[in-house]
């Protein structure tokens, strides 16, 4: 029933409690209809249907792109005939996603084999239903059990299976399902077990075009909340808390039903002591510089982006000279760094034609949150891979992942842009405010891109 007492509403055309049937008995019908349809879309469960299946679809274009392309050229650059990814149920396996998913009972195996040609075999033993089923990656699929006749009948040389002491994605194997395996396939073949963390971390960072159109959605949803949290929107100075910005992020995570990749976002605040709170209850006051540095999970994503914003002190329209040099010379460190960084070079080697194009322009290259006491911008940088995770595998150009620096840089590789300029604040004495800058880019043939909007301003907060 239709309350005609109530006061219009949008258009001025009383949409009340039932927006639609509002519409259907008040004027005419067909000059409405574009309206109608839309209002039925935002209330049709058949959209979020819609959208799930769209995610799933391009994850499944991704997979397939990969095991055709990249798949093949990983196996036989690292010499491995066979590669069996062991998962158990209830015992989430890294590369699960990777993979396809599937239900597992008990134990299951993902199995590839190289029989010569251009397509790695794949079978599924174990892995079922919809999902894994219906994605049109995997050529046969039977039960876990078969897994020992399989194995002998294609007899590999080499059998590669997840276990790697520095990257994680790689070492999905534990130590019972490893002894496990050993078991069921017997001492013969159990021999030929190695180490598949090269044929991972290759699998996983070179490629697919699919791959970039995804990543790139979700950085762009990153940055863009990223920075309406950066402002009055969310923030009012002297009221506002670090932690309140971070909890109306994960707010909008659960509205577009993504995921967080680092937890809690960081927001923080950096001073004179450097770091003075990060997403605490610490109240946002005016003349704070405010961070926020965090990932945006989707589609087997995550990534890792921060922004950076002034509070305007009562009278201000800019932020202090000072503070706005320290960003623009941060800023200025991107294309010094852009250009020392070329694929087909190892990791470590790119890392040392970095440190000496830093210092020929003019800035200090030192340790993570140690400047020097002069008056130079100083620079620390950490370009980690991103990708399936915010902190992902492939070369980096870091100094924690000691064995991903000894990986070329190759086409396609994704990763975190990230570094921070402390430049002096003579208003501070001369310490040094850090200025983090950092955004997700690509390889490519002609060198760095960005997958998103490069971050180029100092957000203003009123």
């Amino acid at each position: 029933m239709i309350n005609k007492s109530q006061p219009t509403g949008l258009l001025g055309r009383g949409l009340e409690s039932n927006p639609v049937g509002s519409l259907m008995v008040r004027g005419d019908l067909m000059t409405r209809w574009p309206i109608l349809l839309c209002l039925i879309s935002l209330w049709s469960p058949a959209l979020h249907a819609q959208e799930a299946r769209r995610r799933w679809e391009m994850e499944r274009q991704i997979r397939l792109d990969k095991f055709e392309q990249i798949l093949p050229e990983a196996m036989r650059r690292h010499g491995i005939d066979m590669w069996i990814v062991a998962v158990k149920e209830n015992h989430e396996e890294p590369l699960w996603n990777d993979l396809g998913r599937g239900y597992v009972s008990g134990l299951g195996y993902y199995v590839f084999t190289d029989r010569g040609g251009e397509r790695i075999e794949r079978a599924a033993l174990g892995p079922s239903g919809y999902l894994i089923e219906q994605s049109g990656a995997y050529d046969l699929f039977q039960p876990a059990s078969t897994l020992a006749e399989f194995v002998r009948a294609q007899n590999p040389k080499r059998i590669g299976v997840n276990m790697s002491d520095e990257i994680g994605p790689a070492d999905g194997l534990s130590h019972t399902m490893h002894a496990h395996l050993v078991e069921t396939l017997g001492t013969a073949l159990a021999d030929r077990l190695v180490s598949a963390e090269r044929l991972v971390a290759d699998f996983r960072s070179r490629r697919v075009a699919t791959e970039i159109v995804a990543f790139g959605e979700a950085s762009g949803l990153a940055v863009q909340l990223a920075e309406r949290a950066l402002s009055n929107e969310v923030v009012t100075p002297g009221k506002t808390t670090l932690e309140d910005v971070a909890w109306w992020l994960q707010d909008r995570l659960l509205e577009r039903g993504l995921g967080s990749e680092f937890d809690m976002p960081s927001v923080y605040i950096t001073g004179r002591e450097g770091i003075a709170a990060t997403s605490t209850a610490r109240i946002i006051q005016p003349g704070d510089v405010v961070m926020i540095d965090w990932g945006v999970q989707l589609m087997n994503f995550g990534t890792d982006v921060k922004r950076v914003a002034y509070v305007l002190k009562e009278n201000e329209t800019t932020a202090p000279k000072s503070i706005q040099t320290a960003f623009d010379r941060a800023i200025s460190v991107r294309d010094v760094l852009k250009r020392a960084i070329k694929p087909g070079r190892r990791a470590d080697e790119t890392m040392k034609a970095m440190d000496a194009a830093l210092s020929a322009a003019g800035f200090g290259v030192i340790e993570f949150n140690r400047p020097n006491n002069d008056a130079a911008t100083d620079v620390a940088y950490g370009f980690h891979p991103v990708g399936n995770t915010g902190h992902d595998i492939g070369p980096s150009l870091t100094t924690w992942q000691p064995i991903q620096r000894t990986f070329d840089l190759h086409l396609q590789h994704m990763f975190a842009f990230e570094f921070f300029a402390y430049t002096p604040i003579a208003e501070w004495g001369g310490t040094k405010l850090r200025i983090p800058i950092e955004d997700d880019a690509i390889l490519m043939e002609h060198g760095v891109q960005f997958m998103h909007s490069a971050n180029y301003r100092l957000l203003l907060i009123k």
